[in-house]
C-alpha cells in the first residue's frame, strides 16, 4: 500500500480529479516533450463532461504554459475507457508529431499512465486491509498513529504539521470571505453568516453544529473558489477532516501533536479506500469522496480521544457504510451544489459516528473492509450518469427547471 503522502495534496481547487490530476498529468508529459511547441489533450468521459465546469482546460493550458494547448472535450460515450477521467496528449514540433502519452486521474490527485508501472508511487506498507493492520499492531501493543509515523518513516512528522497548517489556514480564509463563488451558479458564500449567526439561548448542541458546519463551509468554499485547500482525500471532500479536527481542538484544547496523530489515523484510512476501491467520485460516486472523508474524519476523531483500535475501526466504518450509494451529480460540473453542503453534513456525521463507535463497537457485525469492498461494487454499479458525468439527479433536473 502507498504513503499517506497521497491522501493528503496540497493544491488548488476546485476539483482533484478534473484539475489537479490533469495538471499533473499535463505537467509530466511536457517534461518528456520538453522540445514541443504545440500540444493537444483530448478528455474522454467524465472529464469531458463537466471539465468545463471543474476547469480542467485552464488547469492543463496552465501546467503547459508558455507552450499553446487545444483542448477538445470528445464526448463520445463508445469509446473504451479503462477509467472514466482518460486524456490522450499529443506533442507536436513545426507540425511534426513527437509523442503521444495516455493518463488516467484517479481521484485525489492521483494520475496513472497506463502499462507504466513506474507512474505508480512505491509502497510502503506491507498490508493491504484494516484487519492485517490491525492484528499487528494488536500484537506489538501499540497504537495505529505509531505505525503509521513508523512506516511512513522520517519528515513525515512535519509533513503533518504542513498540511495542518494549510487546513487551518483554509479555514480562516474562509471565514473572512464573503460574496458570491464563480462559475454562474450565484451561489453565495455562507461560511461567515454560519460562524457569526449566535443566539442568546443557543444550545451546546446547535452551537457545535453551526460551527463545525462552518469550517466545513469555509473550506469547501475556499476550494470552489481556486484557493489553496488539502485534499481529504479529494479537492470535492476537503471540508470535512479539517472542519471535525478544528471544532474539537478549540472545544478541549489539543495539541497539534495531538492533531497530526488523529491526521495519520485519518490519512491511512483513506488509503485503505484508494488502495482497495476508490476516491474518485468520477469512478464511484460521491460515496467515494465524502463517504471516505467521513469515515477519515471519524477515524481520526477516534484516535484523538484515544479510543482503541476495534472503535477506530467502527467509526469509520459506520461513516463509510452510511453514504454507501451515494451519488455524484454536481450541478453544472461545478463543485458547489450540492457538494458544500454535503461536506458539512458528513462532518456532523463524523462526530455522531464517534459517540456511536464509544458506546457500541462490541456489538459491530461488519468490517470496516467489508465496507470499503462493498462501496467498491456499489460505486461500480452506479449508472454513469451518477458518476460525476452530470448527466442525471441534481444536475439533470436543475437545468430542466431554468
Amino acid at each position: 500500500m502507498k504513503s499517506v503522502r497521497n491522501i493528503y495534496k496540497k493544491g488548488i481547487g476546485p476539483s482533484s480529479s478534473h484539475t489537479m490530476g490533469p495538471a499533473f498529468a499535463a505537467a509530466d508529459f511536457i517534461e518528456k516533450y520538453p522540445d514541443a511547441d504545440s500540444v493537444k489533450a483530448v478528455l474522454f468521459g467524465s472529464l469531458a463532461k463537466t471539465g468545463k465546469g471543474h476547469g480542467t482546460d485552464r488547469a492543463i493550458s496552465g501546467a503547459l504554459s508558455p507552450i499553446p494547448a487545444e483542448i477538445v472535450f470528445n464526448m463520445d460515450d463508445t469509446v473504451e475507457l479503462s477509467h472514466p477521467n482518460t486524456m490522450e496528449l499529443t506533442a507536436f514540433k513545426e507540425g511534426e508529431l513527437l509523442g503521444k502519452g495516455t493518463y488516467l486521474s484517479i481521484g485525489g490527485g492521483e494520475i496513472r499512465i497506463p502499462g507504466d508501472e513506474g507512474s505508480e508511487p512505491p509502497d510502503i506498507y506491507p498490508e493491504n486491509s484494516f484487519a492485517e493492520i490491525a492484528e499487528k499492531c494488536k500484537a506489538r501493543n501499540i497504537r495505529i498513529s505509531d505505525y503509521v509515523f513508523e512506516r511512513e518513516g522520517e519528515g513525515f512528522r512535519e509533513f503533518l504539521h504542513d498540511v495542518w497548517n494549510t487546513m487551518s489556514a483554509a479555514i480562516r480564509e474562509g471565514l473572512t470571505h464573503t460574496g458570491i463563488l464563480p462559475g454562474g451558479l450565484e451561489v453565495e458564500r455562507k461560511a461567515q453568516r454560519l460562524y457569526n449567526q449566535k443566539h442568546i439561548d443557543e444550545s451546546p448542541q446547535t452551537r457545535e453544529n453551526r460551527l463545525v458546519c462552518s469550517y466545513a463551509f469555509a473550506v469547501s468554499e475556499q476550494n470552489a473558489d481556486c484557493g489553496l485547500i488539502v485534499t481529504a482525500p479529494t479537492c470535492g471532500s476537503c471540508g470535512v477532516v479539517p472542519a471535525v479536527l478544528k471544532y474539537m481542538q478549540e472545544k478541549n484544547a489539543f495539541s497539534d501533536e495531538d492533531i497530526i496523530r488523529a491526521l495519520a489515523v485519518g490519512g491511512l484510512i483513506g488509503n485503505l479506500v484508494a488502495e482497495n476501491a476508490s476516491v474518485s467520485g468520477a469512478e464511484c460516486g460521491c460515496q467515494a469522496e465524502v463517504g471516505t472523508a467521513c469515515s477519515m474524519a471519524a477515524a481520526a476523531l477516534a484516535e484523538l480521544y484515544e479510543m482503541g483500535i476495534d472503535q477506530i475501526e467502527y467509526a469509520a466504518e459506520i461513516s463509510l457504510e452510511h453514504h454507501l450509494g451515494l451519488t455524484c451529480d454536481p450541478v453544472c460540473g461545478l463543485v458547489q451544489i450540492p457538494c458544500i453542503e454535503r461536506n458539512a453534513v458528513a462532518a456532523m456525521r463524523a462526530i455522531n459516528s464517534l459517540s456511536l463507535a464509544n458506546f457500541l463497537s462490541d456489538s459491530r457485525k461488519i468490517s470496516f473492509d467489508m465496507v470499503v469492498e462493498t462501496m467498491y461494487q456499489t460505486g461500480r454499479d452506479l449508472h454513469g450518469r451518477y458518476r460525476e458525468t452530470s448527466e442525471g439527479g441534481l444536475a439533470k433536473l436543475y437545468k430542466a427547471e431554468k
